[in-house]
């Protein structure tokens, strides 16, 4: 087992960074912000150049590396466009794109978007989104559904685990904007950075982001070499994982920011709240916990050191 992304990959989503920040980087989530019906035409054509959507992640590990590299990159950047719900898309529909649904309140965050969706929720109930509702926060909107059929238990861990990956991108960025942060800002003519407290508060920050990391690595090993079934617990650690991870990397970057990482003058404010989105949908930190430990009851993850 070899937990870490191929150099392709790596390359591949460096230059997604690239081609994310000279498209316009922080200035397009602004735009999309302002005018939610113009957020694929902002992305769209960069995510083209790169070639995401020729990405084949079901069936091709390389594919899948590389799409989990871009989807870490577009959360970097806090892209305005569901790269990773693209990916995911089910090979055996004719849609655009696919996001796990809590069956008792379907919501994403596609305002402004006219592709053709799928929904799946946890047993593998798929559905098509015929009508979406009136635009919430950060682009989430609930959803209108047709059922379709109960196949779908092979992409549900697919659909859990790249969303993670574009998260685990945002907290990548959060601690980045807050080392540059504390590492200019002073205090009794010290840089922030040099006391004790605020490094032992990034420290933690980065633990979380770490085992977030490794964890996520982990799960995309999992979608190519274990059952169905099996992948989904996998998945559904990593997503708690990394909503808890987020939950602390947030506060502590919020934190050592001061009042002003509130405003929407700094880049952190903008990605902390778009961030929500990938950690209450499809369920938060409690349910996600409540699932996974439905799921496994006495026996446990299958894992390194399972019997």
């Amino acid at each position: 087992m070899i937990l870490d992304l191929s150099e392709d990959a790596k390359e591949y989503g460096r230059e997604a960074l690239k081609a994310f920040e000279s498209a316009g980087g922080d200035q397009l989530l602004a735009q999309a912000d302002a005018k939610p019906d113009t957020r694929a035409g902002l992305v769209m054509p960069v995510l083209e150049g790169l070639g995401v959507f020729e990405l084949e992640p079901r069936g091709d590990a390389d594919s899948l590396e590389a799409a989990a590299a871009v989807c870490r990159s577009a959360g970097y950047w806090t892209l305005p466009y569901p790269v990773a719900e693209r990916l995911a898309r089910p090979a055996d529909l004719d849609v655009d794109g696919l996001v796990v649904i809590d069956a008792d309140a379907p919501e994403a965050a596609l305002q402004g978007l006219d592709n053709r969706w799928a929904a799946v929720t946890l047993d593998g109930t798929r559905s098509t989104v015929t009508v979406t509702g009136a635009s919430g926060p950060s682009f989430a909107t609930a959803l209108e559904l047709s059922s379709v059929d109960g196949a779908g238990l092979k992409d549900v861990a697919l659909a859990l685990v790249l969303p993670s990956w574009s998260l685990l991108g945002m907290l990548d960025r959060a601690i980045d904007l807050t080392v540059a942060h504390v590492s200019l800002r002073k205090q009794f003519g010290q840089p922030l950075s040099s006391f004790q407290g605020v490094q032992f508060q990034l420290t933690d920050a980065e633990v979380e982001r770490s085992g977030a990391d490794i964890l996520a690595k982990y799960a995309l090993w999992s979608l190519v070499t274990n059952p169905a079934d099996e992948a989904i617990n996998d998945a559904l650690a990593l997503r708690l994982a990394a909503i808890e991870a987020a939950e602390v990397v947030f506060r502590v970057c919020h934190q050592l920011h001061g009042a002003v990482g509130f405003c929407d003058e700094t880049t952190l404010s903008w990605l902390s709240r778009y961030s929500q989105p990938l950690r209450r949908l499809p369920f938060g930190v409690s349910k996600t916990r409540d699932t996974l430990t439905a799921r496994l009851g006495r026996r446990g993850l299958t894992g390194l050191f399972s019997s």
